[in-house]
């Protein structure tokens, strides 16, 4: 008994050795000399990751066509696919290469990341028109929403308010703001071309189109929460067709008969003035309506007894130098300048022909994107061997979760344009080359295989957005 007990001790004190004969049920085990290792050789040894896990393919991967190529768009990228023998969208298919011939390197599954504008239902008005994107037309769009406003010159987006706060890029031409805060104080300015405004939620305003574009203005509206509805606004019209209109006389002390000519419906959007007249009467379905001219470049808001607001709600983005980079430029705007705006932060990046905004995320800011100008694609890492590319024209919309990896290339011959909007009170990004280049080397190397020079060759300071490959 006593034996049995001392071979089994000493058993489970002597290291396992692969390939040791088994030892006799009736002796004690005595370890060989070739099992009694140093200390320094009995690390086990790593074999270098090629060894166990093949290397990626160099297969290429560009985009195959672009979509003002006259071809015919098949699903077809190297010896993987073949034709399309039914109907065919091509016009779409051109414009998603990387949707039917994907990238060898797209796998798993990543929810949709692109909307266009030109599918959104579009909502016609006297003096302008109304689309937008939320989460009913793009899912994966939890954390903002937008809307695409086009006003004529003098027409007006009727007073209101919004449960969510407001957040404006013009693309062209000019309007007019109007604020009144909690507080009582005021606030009106004429924001331009690539400039900024900023509503908090639930603060009322209206908008303008001016007339230093006869065409009037077109701007971008995001905010911040993915289910906005439009169709959900608070109208100052709607309101009051829903208030007793002796109850509205009783709130502004006069006489019923001094509403007699409210609107029994809202507006919404409405014309103004096709001159520069002064305010004159017209007549509408019937109804008596007041047109006013477009507004002043240097109007003043009415004198309130609580002052001016103490911060400006909009902000001069187009005056801003951008950063200029090997690739391209990029602008950040956040809390830092625009202090008004504590829930939005954006950047206005170009990227040149070659060039591309290099692969990074946001730790913890989903990525709201708008494409201006250009062309361009994405791929979105979303972990768990899970990658998808998607092609983005201007109009499009793009949305990438946070701490998905990411870049955006330039696919075609001129500039590439567009916004990266973020629910937060601050721009942030996380570089891959910046993180690797101030690793340890021999950490970097010990997972990508890659050598000194290439290690030494990565900066140490964000590049944003890179120029062409060097050969």
């Amino acid at each position: 008994m006593f034996r049995s007990i001392t071979s089994l001790a000493l058993l489970a004190a002597v290291p396992c050795v692969r390939g040791a004969p088994a030892a006799s049920s009736g002796a004690a085990v005595q370890p060989s000399s070739s099992s009694l290792q140093t200390p320094s050789s009995s690390v086990a040894s790593v074999e270098p990751p090629g060894a166990t896990v093949a290397p990626a393919s160099d297969d290429p991967n560009g985009i195959l066509w672009t979509e003002n190529d006259n071809i015919t768009p098949e699903p077809m990228r190297g010896s993987l696919g073949s034709n399309i023998l039914g109907p065919q969208n091509k016009p779409m298919d051109l414009q998603n290469a990387d949707l039917l011939a994907p990238p060898s390197t797209d796998s798993g599954t990543v929810g949709n990341a692109k909307w266009p504008f030109s599918l959104s239902h579009n909502r016609l008005q006297t003096g302008g028109w109304a689309r937008q994107q939320n989460v009913d037309v793009l899912p994966m769009a939890t954390e903002m929403a937008a809307v695409n406003m086009r006003l004529e010159a003098g027409a007006i987006r009727e007073l209101h308010w919004h449960k969510t706060a407001e957040w404006a890029f013009i693309l062209k031409g000019s309007v007019q703001i109007s604020v009144v805060n909690p507080d009582g104080q005021n606030f009106l300015s004429t924001v331009n071309t690539s400039d900024l405004w900023y509503f908090p939620a639930g603060v009322p305003h209206s908008l303008q189109a001016t007339a230093d574009d006869p065409d009037g203005s077109e701007f971008l509206l995001v905010f911040d929460s993915g289910d906005f509805s439009e169709d959900s606004t608070f109208l100052l019209t709607d309101w009051l067709a829903h208030v007793p209109k002796e109850v509205i006389a009783k709130n502004f002390q006069t006489q019923i008969s001094a509403f007699n000519n409210i609107p029994g419906n809202e507006l919404y959007i409405f014309p103004g003035s096709e001159t520069l007249s002064n305010i004159h009467v017209v007549f509408m379905s019937g109804t008596e309506h007041w047109l006013i001219a477009p507004p002043a470049d240097n109007a003043v808001a009415p004198v309130s007894p609580q002052g001016t607001a103490s911060l400006p709600y909009s902000f001069a983005f187009s005056k801003m130098p951008a950063t200029p980079l090997s690739g391209g430029s990029v602008k950040i705007v956040d809390s830092s300048m625009f202090k008004i705006s504590t829930t939005i932060a954006a950047a206005e990046v170009t990227v040149e022909p070659g060039g591309m905004r290099e692969l990074h995320w946001h730790p913890t800011q989903d990525e709201w994107s708008y494409f201006i100008e250009g062309t361009g694609r994405a791929t979105l890492f979303a972990s768990s061997a899970s990658a998808r590319t998607f092609d983005f024209v201007p109009g499009d919309v793009g949305y990438i979760p946070a701490s998905f990896g990411h870049f955006v290339e330039n696919t075609g011959n001129t500039t590439l344009r567009f916004l990266e909007i973020f629910r937060s009170d601050k721009f942030q990004d996380v570089s891959l080359q910046q993180w690797l280049a101030l690793t340890p080397p021999a950490l970097v190397k010990a997972h990508l295989q890659i050598d000194d020079e290439t290690i030494a060759h990565m900066n140490k300071t964000k590049q944003t957005v890179i120029g062409p490959a060097s050969n």
